[in-house]
């Protein structure tokens, strides 16, 4: 939903806590080929005061040059995705050798703009993310969420998000798998997700995504009309895409304006509550919502 943001002046949900996690606060790292900053403690940096929010366990926002990339390693029992914001990203792994992934690999594999691509760690799986490309670097999002259970059998989903319909709205990238904790076998193959057209994950969790035009407001429904429980929290994320000419103001309130690279907890939401979230800067601004219990 667009509004006016003259619209957008005061709070709405005044019993909400936001809390602004600015970019200088997170951990970074530039290792030549990758520069990464962490929104929560990750590798060799550590900060209690940003451990985990909900389900929530990592955010990370990397650049990896070209032809170079993360060789291969196992993950266990978290649920992870990439959010491809420019460059491409190619995928592999220990499901599918090298030249057998048959007609769609590149589709399936490389990875660009608008595309998403989802792991169910579960019981274990080994995967490699390389930038193969001969100059352009990659940047994207890696998230990790904690899953509703462990021991859940390893899978992939990858889809493709259309950048218009960024434009217009919030897109709900994730939603919780249908059947939740006690999904049956037949659930978990139909791998069905609560909101239609997004992927679905082991998890109370949702995850949005939309690109906010100047002097324009999206909202955000908490919860996102998919998630079991009532009570919430909703991290907030501006990408580091427009060179820090992108501004965003939450809930209308002036101490929750967010540069780029800065994120915001948010506390004391209910499902259903609107947040809204106007772009405040001379260029459009991409965000991206992250919904826990």
């Amino acid at each position: 939903m667009i509004k006016a943001a003259s619209n957008m002046s005061k709070s709405v949900l005044r019993q909400a806590k936001i809390t602004p996690h600015r970019s200088g606060a997170r951990g970074h790292s530039d290792h030549g080929w990758l520069n990464t900053y962490h929104s929560f403690s990750f590798a060799d940096w550590y900060n209690p005061k940003f451990s985990h929010f909900g389900s929530l366990r990592v955010l990370n926002e990397d650049r990896v040059k070209a032809n170079s990339g993360f060789p291969t390693h196992p993950h266990r029992d978290f649920e992870i995705f990439s959010y491809i914001l420019s460059g491409e990203l190619t995928h592999r792994d220990s499901m599918l050798a090298k030249g057998k992934e048959g007609g769609e690999s590149d589709k399936f594999y490389r990875m660009h703009r608008g595309d998403v691509q989802f792991t169910t760690g579960g019981t274990g799986i080994a995967h490699s993310e390389f930038n193969e490309h001969k100059s352009d670097t990659v940047h994207f999002l890696q998230i990790w969420a904690m899953p509703w259970k462990k021991g859940l059998s390893p899978r992939y989903h990858t889809r493709t998000f259309d950048e218009e319909a960024k434009k217009k709205g919030f897109v709900t990238i994730l939603s919780p798998l249908k059947g939740g904790p006690e999904a049956t076998a037949q659930q978990e193959k139909d791998a069905e997700p609560t909101v239609a057209e997004s992927i679905p994950i082991h998890a109370d969790f949702a995850m949005g995504a939309g690109i906010i035009a100047p002097e324009k407001a999206f909202e955000w429904v908490v919860g996102a009309k998919a998630t079991e429980a009532n009570k919430r929290k909703v991290y907030v994320h501006l990408p580091m895409t427009q060179n820090g000419k992108a501004k965003i103001r939450i809930d209308g309130r002036e101490d929750a304006e967010l540069v780029e690279g800065d994120g915001a907890f948010i506390e004391g939401v209910n499902a259903g509550d609107k947040l809204a979230i106007e772009s405040i800067g001379s260029v459009a601004a991409e965000v991206i919502v992250l919904d826990t219990a």
